[in-house]
């Protein structure tokens, strides 16, 4: 009778670190180097890739794979480091220049507060001499600037009025001239009725004084 028996051997995690035996070192680079060289062939045929795989042993000697043209892939390799590396300073110089607006227009509108909080005559404590000589200078102009509106506004009002009295002129005018060509009716008070039958009642009406006639 025959026995077979089945011894389970359960691979434990290997501890990454430097394999200090020189004979298990090369041997275990021999066989992840075949097996990573076989990935990278893989990777290429399966998804189409372009992969070129560099490898120096300890030793200095080189094993490489390339699924094209090693030296045409490290062209690719630098063109697109050398554009993202131009891309990443534009970007940084960029930054940098939307960093200094901020700060610029931010000392800007603390400027313009400050201005406008003296215009108001707030927080004078604070202020120099030169710089109340400078808001009341600013108050004069916009004194000076409402006024020259103000006057130019009424200039408009009048213009406006007389031509609209113009026209109202020349409407009356017109009126006139219409009333004065039209015939004028005809007023029967203080004129003579020709009418003969009206004159006969005129005349039986008349009133006589004295002694009546024989």
């Amino acid at each position: 009778m025959i026995f077979l028996s089945q011894t389970l051997m359960v691979r434990g995690k290997t501890e990454m670190k430097r394999i200090e035996n020189a004979t298990s070192r090369q041997v275990t680079f021999s066989k992840r180097r075949s097996g990573l060289l076989k990935k990278a062939s893989e990777l290429s045929i399966l998804c189409d890739a372009e992969v070129t795989l560099i490898i120096f042993s300890q030793k200095g000697k080189l094993f490489e794979f390339s699924s094209s043209s090693t030296n045409k892939t490290i062209e690719r390799y630098q063109k697109n480091d050398k554009n993202s590396r131009h891309d990443k300073t534009l970007l940084e110089q960029t930054t940098e220049h939307l960093k200094e607006e901020a700060v610029s227009m931010s000392k800007k509108l603390e400027l313009l507060e400050n201005s406008k909080r003296r215009l108001l005559g707030e927080d004078l404590d604070s202020s120099s001499i030169d710089e109340l000589e400078q808001a009341e200078e600013q108050l004069d102009l916009s004194l000076r600037n409402i006024r020259a509106r103000k006057n130019q506004l009424f200039r408009e009002q009048i213009s406006l009025l007389k031509y609209e009295e113009k026209v109202l002129v020349e409407e009356n005018a017109e009126l006139r001239e219409k009333f004065e060509i039209s015939p004028r009716p005809l007023f029967i008070d203080g004129q003579e009725d020709e009418n003969p039958q009206t004159q006969k009642m005129e005349v039986e009406t008349q009133l006589f004084i004295g002694l009546p006639r024989r």
